[in-house]
């Protein structure tokens, strides 16, 4: 969970100085990051951690990657109870005609290899939750910067989760502001990275460093039209 986790302190500035007499930012600097609105100028702010990773985009994309996951488990988990159906069926209808002792040592290794897939989709189970409680780490790691860098605008000494304040006021839940810039900033630069980048074309050669420039019409293999004044 992330609740109780979103907890970050300004470190006091040089000579002991507390973040609430630090001098204000320059005019202009709640700005400086991309798409970023005025926010109020507050020692405490409040944040919505639940969702802040469910109403953003990015927390979206990573939850949206674990859906995947948990997808592919039960469709694997599906799969496999089929055919254990279908092993059942022929192991019964193949009763009459064993010998008792041939039908329980089958039947025997079929109730192990039932024990035996049962344990390892529990295991995948128990990964699934692990991978969970990961992305939410993930969320909260690749946030931070973004969370700091309003305290700083804000003038904020602490973020607190909202669900373990008693009272506050709207204006200073930064929850909706957050996540504004969050995807500004995670989501537009995982599309930044995704782009592929154009090459420049390479410059035609020359003769300097003694490579000589292919003549006109080399590359579609034609003969260049003689001079005029050679066919005269």
């Amino acid at each position: 969970m992330l609740a109780g986790t979103l907890a970050f302190g300004l470190c006091a500035a040089p000579g002991g100085t507390r973040a609430q007499d630090a001098a204000p930012p320059q005019e202009g600097a709640a700005e400086a990051s991309a798409g970023a609105r005025t926010v109020l100028r507050s020692p405490v702010l409040v944040i919505d951690s639940e969702r802040l990773f469910s109403g953003s985009g990015f927390g979206q994309q990573l939850a949206d990657e674990l859906e995947a996951r948990a997808a592919e488990i039960a469709a694997e988990n599906r799969r496999i109870e089929a055919a254990l159906a279908e092993e059942e069926r022929q192991l019964t209808e193949r009763r009459a005609e064993l010998a008792p002792q041939a039908f329980r040592d089958l039947a025997d290794a079929f109730d192990e290899k039932v024990s035996r897939l049962r344990r390892e989709r529990d295991q995948a189970a128990q990964g699934l939750g692990q991978d969970s409680e990961a992305i939410r780490r993930q969320f909260l790691s690749a946030v931070e910067p973004v969370l700091d860098r309003l305290m700083q605008d804000a003038g904020a000494a602490v973020i607190l989760e909202r669900r373990s304040v008693f009272v506050t006021r709207e204006a200073v839940d930064i929850t909706d502001e957050a996540i504004a810039r969050i995807d500004a900033t995670l989501l537009s630069g995982a599309a930044e990275d995704a782009a592929p980048t154009e090459e420049a074309p390479a410059a035609p050669a020359t003769e300097e460093g003694g490579v000589t420039a292919p003549t006109e019409g080399a590359a579609t293999g034609t003969t260049p039209a003689p001079d005029e004044t050679e066919a005269d």
